[in-house]
Formats: C-alpha cells, structure tokens, sequence
C-alpha cells in the first residue's frame, strides 16, 4: 500500500451548466490527498457518451479506410477543420460491437464480418466522461455495400478514403492525422499487422 491509496474524493455539489447536444457540469468536490489533507476542488465535466471506433484494413491491398469530416473543435482552434479518423460513434444505447458494425457501414460503406475487439480507454480523463472501444476488422473490396459518407438526416458530410497502411502512419508525422483515436489504432496496426492478414 502506497500513500496514494489513503487519496479519496466525495462529491459536494453538481450543477449543470449546459445540456444541449451533450451536458456540462460544474462539480464541487472534497479531495484528501495523498499527505490526508483536504481541499474544496472545482471541476467542469462533459458528459460524453461511451463511443467506439474501428480500424478498417484489407491485407491484400494493405490499406486503411478512413473517413475525413468537419469538426468544430478543430475549426475553433484555426486548424483545418475537415479531420481524417477512423470510422467512430456513439453507442446509443447498443452494445459496442454492434454500434461500431453499424458506424462502419453508415460512414464508411463497408459491412464488416469479423470484428475484433481491441482495447477501451478514456478520450480526455481530465475534463470528459468519454468511453472509447476500439475494435479492428479485416475488410476487402467485397465487403462494401454502399458509398458511406453517413446519415442525411444527421447532415452528416463524410468522404470515405482508402489509404496504404504506411502511408496513414506516415500522415501522422506530417500533421495530417491529429485524431487521437486514429493515432492509436493506425499505430496498434502498425504493431499488430501480421495479425490482422
């Protein structure tokens, strides 16, 4: 046992400060650390959704699909806005496989058959309740059944992109890939791409 493990928090207050697409709160909280002493701390929490997120890869081509759409965040911080991920949702009250076999065909087009799941891990632990699980699959030409792009009624503006597994690695160092769940999946597969044949 460390001095870390006598470190405990107890919630004090909660207000909401926004719920519109997501909610935002505003937390009170009393924190004793790790020395016994404790303080009043204040901490905003965005309560995101569990999301998952999959690395589609066909071996015979050694390609990637990837999908590149607008993001606010991105646009906010005078960055190029139109971001190259991997297919990625929320889970919407689905198991995560589901979810992601679903994200999969309505982004990208492709209808996957074996899914693998990967690792979870949290997006942004300082600031966001964010759950992600990540999964890969093994794709090829046969298994697209649509153009992707996602659903019209959600305005979603999604290209679909098939780009070489080395290539999408080599786009990370070049400042074309900046998603972090992108980053951690193409770099998995870098690892893992015996694998994935």
């Amino acid at each position: 046992m460390t001095k870390f493990d006598k470190a405990k928090a107890e919630i004090v207050d909660e207000k909401m400060l926004s719920n519109g697409w997501t909610r935002l709160s505003n937390f009170q909280i009393d924190y004793t650390d790790s020395e016994g002493e404790t303080h009043r701390l204040q901490r905003e929490v965005y309560h995101r959704t569990p999301a998952a997120t999959i690395l589609l890869y066909d071996p015979k081509r050694d390609t990637v699909v990837l999908v590149r759409q607008f993001r606010l965040p991105v646009f906010l911080h005078g960055e190029p806005a139109w971001v190259i991920e991997a297919p990625a949702g929320l889970l919407d009250g689905d198991a995560p496989e589901v979810a992601i076999r679903r994200e999969a065909e309505e982004e990208a087009g492709f209808r996957v058959r074996d899914v693998r799941f990967l690792f979870k891990a949290h997006s942004s632990p300082g600031s966001s309740m964010e759950l992600l699980h990540f999964f890969a699959a093994t794709i090829d030409t046969t298994d697209r059944v649509s153009d992707g792009g996602g659903l019209a009624h959600e305005h979603e503006d999604i290209e679909v992109l098939e780009v070489p597994l080395n290539r999408a690695v080599a786009m990370i160092e070049h400042g074309e890939i900046v998603d972090l769940k992108t980053i951690a999946l193409l770099q998995w597969a870098t690892l893992n791409r015996e694998s994935l044949r």
